[in-house]
Formats: C-alpha cells, structure tokens, sequence
C-alpha cells in the first residue's frame, strides 16, 4: 500500500482552532475593561480634539494615556481600541453585525451569548461580546435616543424601529430575570422588489403577476404567516405595486415600511408615558385614518380589537387596502379573524361576522418560514362564497411540499390550480388585462411554470363548528 507523505514523515495535524478566543476571552477582567472604557469616553467627551491629528490618532493617544501602569497585551490594547472606536463611531460591539447584509436578525442573550440568523439559519456568534449589562442597555439607549424612546427601570421593555427601518425589541430586569435581551430584525434593502423574491424561491413569476394584478386591481388582502416569516417584507413588497397617485395610509405599532409613492402618510403608535396615559392604539389610528380621506389603508399588523374597524374600512369603500396578521394558513386566518372581531364587544351574531368577512376580503396570501430557513408563499387563496353559513375559500396557488434534499433543503413545487378564480373578474373589471394568460392557456403561446391540479376548496365553519373538508 503506497504511504503518503504525512503518513511517511508522521506529520500531525493540530486543530487549527484550539488556540483560537472568541470576543468574550480575549480582555478577561471585564471590570477593569469597563474601567478604562469609561475613562477614555469621558475624556473623549471633556477634551476638545486637536486639529493637527486624526480622530483615530486622538483615540490611540487617549489609550495610551489610560492604560499606563496597566500591563495589558497587544491583543488586549487591539480590543480596547476596537470597543472605543465603535463606541464612538457605531453601535458597540454589534456595528459591523448592523451593517452586515448577511445578517438578517441578532439576538443578544447576555453579554457573552450573541446569536445571529444568517440565510435563515441561526448560529451562535463567538465574534462579538458585551463588557456586562450595562454595556448592552447602553447599546440599547444609544440606538433607541434619535426615535424620541427610551428604557431604564420604569419602562423595562421597548418595541421601536431603527433609523433603517429595521426592528428593535429589548427588555430589561426587573421584566427579564436574566439580565438585558435584545432582538433586532433587521431591514433589508435587498428584499425590497419582487424580483429578488422570486430570485430566492419565496414565489414563482405567475404567483408574483398575479399578486401585481390584484394590488393593482384594489383587492383586499390579508398576509397571514407565523413569527419571522417575512409577512412584513411581502406587505412592504406588494405595497410597491399600488400607483402613485393614490393616497396611502399606513398604520403600524413600528414603523417598517418602506413605500416609495409619492402620496404616502405614515401613522405609528404610542405607548403609555410616565403618567400611565396617552395611549394610542391600533384601533384609534384605522378610525382615524377613515376621517383622512384614503385611498388605501394598509395596517402593519392586525392582533386584536382593531380587526372590525379593518373590515369596516374595506367595507365602505376603501378597495385594496392590505394587512398581516399572525396565523398558520387560510383557515387559521379566517379563524383569528373572526375571534378578534368578537373580542370586541360588538353584539353580533357569528353569522353576520362571517358576512361582514367574507364581503371584505378578497385574497389571503399565507407565507412561511420552512424548515431550511428559507421563506415561501404556500397558499394564495380567495374567499370565493358564502352559504348555510360557512365561508368557502378556494386555493389558487400553493407550495407542495415533498420532503426534503440530502443537503436539507426542502423539496417540493409550486401548484397553480385549474379554473378561473372568481377574484379575477373584480381584477379583469379594473382593467388588469395582463394576467390572462395565467387562467386561458389557451390565448397564449406562454408554457406554465407551475404544475395543474384540480382546484382544492377548503370549508370554513367557524371555531366552534368544526374544520375540515367537505363531503
């Protein structure tokens, strides 16, 4: 048997990770590091810089002065340097996980416990650290200040959006038993067109030409979908479809979306202040926003008593109008929708709710979060009809999933179901001709992407009646 040279000449082979420290080992006495980092800042902030050197210089200068008498290392002295720098010129130690379009979400536990999602898998990030907990409600302050918001002891939790659109969660003792966590879902200007949708999978050209032609077309919308399926990314996506010389109204308890219309009005809400009063909630916005004259209305999320108002709105008058809502599919989502409108208060009977649905919504999109990370639209269905008391929705698109690759990706294909869906006569009387050729074959030359299967017709007969198919 030949030998190879590593074998002929015993060569070993050392880990080349053993010696390696992550962020959290390499200045190991966080209170002196805490120390000199305040020190430094202070001087930063109390001395005026000099004009003959650069602010680099000036950091370095004030280190060196810090630091005398203190037998730090170089790797030390590089840290120290590296945490000021980005002090001063960013957001702590997770400035470069913000500016990092791979990085989709970060998640601080505790200051040695930083998760990060990459391609929608989640990984711990050994990279990057905090001193203590101070040091991350700092971090937390510092990005929260230009919003006008705030948390300490008497507003321990805050729910904000950042100066990029991105989203920003922290809560902090005595809400949180273990210290400071924070949870920032970042905006991604690359998954702003639907183009770059389609590119990664999420939907197929006819489910986007469709979905174009229905906004276009002033159907009502639900987005429905679980926690991080990207129902936001799609509402702001969709919203890009509607025309320029519509005036749009968004309603958000953060604001996210991005449109980019010219007639664009943008409500948020707010929270209690230090009096415990001042509340402005969801509901009190779409009331509002009706007395604002819109063309549209499009609600960042819809979750509770807000919902009646909603179908309201896209009852009288206010056709396209868009909303999200958290829900596991069609059904689950006419499900929720109807428990909210009760959970207000309203003396109605069940029947008129399902009514009062079925003639307000046109369109639930559902999209998920699969098991690889990648996000789908796996339903695009219609509330078709209603009759002896039960809400029939139609499937006009879905995703069949078959199982999964070697690799762990999921395998399966997108279904465009046969017939005409009903919606396309309130599209085709818009004047939307262009999708035509998606449901008359025929009339055109174009060769389907999606696979044909008879159409799949899903019975709604409300939570308490039962779910399921019909005979």
């Amino acid at each position: 048997m030949r030998q190879s040279l590593r074998d002929a000449f015993q060569v070993q082979i050392k880990d080349k990770n053993n010696n390696i420290l992550n962020d959290y080992e390499i200045f190991k006495d966080k209170k002196l590091l805490d120390k000199l980092r305040t020190e430094i800042v202070e001087a930063l902030i109390d001395n005026e810089m000099p004009e003959n050197i650069s602010l680099n210089e000036w950091i370095n200068d004030l280190i060196d002065r810090t630091i005398e008498g203190y037998d730090l290392t170089n790797l030390e002295r590089s840290h120290l340097f590296n945490l000021i720098d980005n002090e001063i010129n960013g957001y702590g130690p997770i400035s470069e996980l913000l500016n990092s379009d791979a990085v989709t979400e970060i998640m601080i536990n505790s200051p040695n416990e930083i998760y990060i999602e990459i391609d929608g898998v989640l990984v711990k990030d050994e990279s990057v650290s905090f001193i203590n907990d101070e040091h991350i409600i700092r971090t937390v302050q510092r990005l929260i200040e230009p919003l006008g918001r705030t948390i300490d002891a008497n507003n321990p939790m805050v729910d904000s959006r950042l100066l990029d659109g991105s989203r920003i969660n922290a809560v902090i003792p005595p809400l949180s038993t273990r210290g400071p966590v924070v949870t920032i879902r970042k905006f991604r200007e690359s998954m702003s067109n639907i183009d770059e949708l389609i590119r990664i999978g999420t939907l197929t050209p006819y489910m986007a030409r469709f979905l174009d032609a229905a906004v276009r077309g002033k159907c009502n919308m639900i987005i429905c979908g679980g926690t991080g399926s990207g129902k936001t990314t799609l509402l702001n996506v969709l919203s890009g479809f509607i025309n320029d010389n519509e005036r749009i109204i968004t309603i958000e308890d953060a604001a996210e979306l991005k449109l980019n219309q010219s007639h664009v009005i943008s409500l948020e809400t707010r929270m209690t202040n230090y009096n415990k009063d001042g509340e402005i909630t969801i509901r009190d916005l779409v009331i509002n926003s009706l007395r604002m004259r819109p063309d549209r209305i499009i609600v960042g999320e819809v979750r509770g008593k807000e919902a009646f108002d909603m179908l309201q709105a896209m009852n009288t008058g206010h056709d396209g109008s868009l909303t999200t809502m958290h829900a596991n599919g069609p059904i689950d989502a006419i499900n929720r929708l109807e428990t909210m409108v009760l959970m207000g208060g309203i003396d109605i009977p069940i029947k008129a709710v399902r009514e009062y649905i079925i003639s307000a919504i046109d369109i639930i999109v559902n999209i998920e979060r699969m098991s690889d990370g990648r996000r789908k639209i796996t339903s695009i269905a219609e509330l078709e009809d209603f009759c002896e008391g039960e809400i029939k929705l139609k499937e006009i698109f879905a995703f069949n999933q078959k199982g999964l690759t070697e690799k762990g990706e999921v395998d399966g294909e997108f279904i465009l179901y046969d017939g005409v869906p009903k919606v396309y006569k309130k599209i085709k009387a818009r004047g939307i001709l262009d999708i035509e050729d998606i449901f008359y074959p025929d009339k055109s030359n174009d060769i389907k992407n999606e696979t044909q299967d008879e159409a799949q017709v899903l019975y709604y007969k409300g939570k308490y009646e039962g779910i399921g198919p019909k005979e």
